[in-house]
């Protein structure tokens, strides 16, 4: 909506929402082998469920090193949850969000929410490097025209951290 009323062209409305959604074929492939032995009503149950919440507090029980074959029901508890307070929250925001003063400016929780979960999953000197990359990049380009500076902190965060991946690669191959 906000690039609608910037007066963005229709054109770029559309690249920028298919290119900010393709994350979730990104997760849905990242998740497909841990859910691939599962019945087709359990994939299509988990995909509806597929947030980025979800995902990442999925993801860090399917990296668990167990072999536990119930681990598509802790991903659906989380989904769900979210799923089922996202409901909650929606019809809350209905009744009483006229009564929310227009001063209480609510802009940081978005931000907040995606740290608390980036934080612990940055185990790793790539996964570092990609936030950091990205990071950096989605500030320098807050002022960027049709919002590419989050296309570009993506690219970004992925070429970083690659580009981390292969030096530790090469550092191990040296030894």
């Amino acid at each position: 909506m906000q690039l609608i009323a910037s007066g963005v062209p229709g054109g770029m409305i559309v690249l920028a929402v298919l290119l900010v959604n393709l994350r979730h074929m990104l997760y849905s492939a990242s998740v497909a082998p841990h859910v691939d032995h599962l019945a087709a009503r359990w994939r299509w149950l988990l995909a509806y469920l597929l947030t980025d919440e979800a995902y990442a507090v999925g993801m860090q029980r399917y990296g668990r090193d167990d072999e536990s074959a119930r681990k598509h029901w802790f991903f659906f508890g989380a989904g769900f949850a979210l799923w089922a307070t996202w409901q909650a929250t929606t019809a809350i925001g209905i009744v009483l969000g006229a009564a929310v003063p227009e001063s209480w400016s609510l802009d940081f929780a978005l931000p907040l929410t995606f740290i608390a979960l980036l934080t612990p999953v940055l185990t790793t000197r790539p996964a570092f490097a990609a936030a950091v990359v990205a990071g950096v990049i989605a500030v320098a380009g807050f002022d960027w025209p049709y919002g590419t500076e989050l296309i570009t902190a993506i690219g970004g965060g992925l070429v970083g951290g690659m580009f981390v991946a292969r030096l530790l690669e090469k550092e191990v191959a040296a030894t």
